[in-house]
């Protein structure tokens, strides 16, 4: 069976609720990838990085325009500054986080002993709470700064999440994001695979709808349309609200192992956060 027709065919059976046949996540991400390439055969793959840009040549123009002045360079002086000052106790980040600030590459990772997924924002306010610091929101502001920072350290690394093979927690929680993946909600019925699995390419309103692949690579985001920089959870949140859905709390399990199906299926490809969308 070709992969394209395989994941169109366990993204319905999802969507319906009915029962698939096994699938590994290699088999998934193998099937996932091929699908975009046959969707999309003129766009090599590396350029899905860039989102809708990837796809949408006009729109690419403008945006490699905003790309020349990016709107997030005060973010990532922002998030340098609150990388290199001190905590009360005298620490920093630095002494959480041995490997420096490009550290975005190592995230989401499984966490065996806890059996959760650890997302790169959890453990940077983990870290504040661990030096007596006050967690900051999970959507914006200072901790949108803070990974700008990061990421714009981290550009160019190969996504590579794992999934242990000797914990079936860590399996579970990704068949979980999978699952959220395609499960329709909302007042609208949609499921995040309506937009950016079977209709990507296509307009909805005046908006081109962005392939799902590469979707993890690049945030945080400056948008135009809130006028300020965003956090991959903010950007869940809004379309669950988009749907008419109520929307999960930021950094809770059902994002967090969203966050961890998506960037799985995103192994291979480089980081090039921050990024600029409309």
């Amino acid at each position: 069976m070709r992969t394209s027709v395989k994941i169109i065919i366990v993204g319905l059976c999802l969507l319906l609720g009915v029962p698939v046949w096994a699938s590994t996540p290699e088999e998934d991400q193998a099937a996932w990838r091929a699908y975009y390439e046959q969707r999309f055969p003129k766009v090599p793959v590396e350029d899905f990085i860039n989102g809708v840009y990837a796809i949408d040549p006009i729109g690419r123009e403008n945006w490699e325009a905003i790309e020349e002045f990016p709107p997030y360079e005060t973010a990532i002086s922002n998030g340098e500054e609150m990388w290199e000052t001190p905590f009360a106790n005298g620490k920093t980040y630095k002494d959480c986080f041995a490997d420096g600030p490009a550290i975005e590459g190592q995230f989401p990772y499984w966490d065996k002993e806890r059996g959760m997924v650890i997302t790169l924002p959890l453990a940077l306010n983990e870290c504040r709470e661990a030096n007596g610091e006050p967690p900051l929101k999970y959507k914006k502001g200072p901790i949108a700064d803070l990974l700008a920072y990061i990421a714009f350290e981290s550009r160019g690394q190969i996504i590579d999440v794992k999934i242990p093979q000797d914990d079936p927690r860590a399996l579970a929680a990704y068949e979980q994001g999978k699952a959220f993946y395609f499960a329709r909600r909302g007042q609208l019925n949609f499921a995040c695979a309506n937009c950016h699995v079977s209709s990507s390419g296509l307009t909805l309103r005046t908006e081109i709808l962005s392939p799902a692949l590469g979707h993890t690579t690049h945030f945080p985001v400056y948008r135009s349309k809130w006028g300020e920089m965003g956090t991959l959870h903010r950007r869940f949140a809004g379309c669950n609200k988009q749907v008419r859905a109520k929307p999960f709390p930021a950094q809770g399990e059902e994002y967090r192992n969203l966050e961890y199906f998506m960037t799985y299926m995103n192994n291979g490809l480089e980081l090039n956060g921050p990024g600029a969308r409309k």
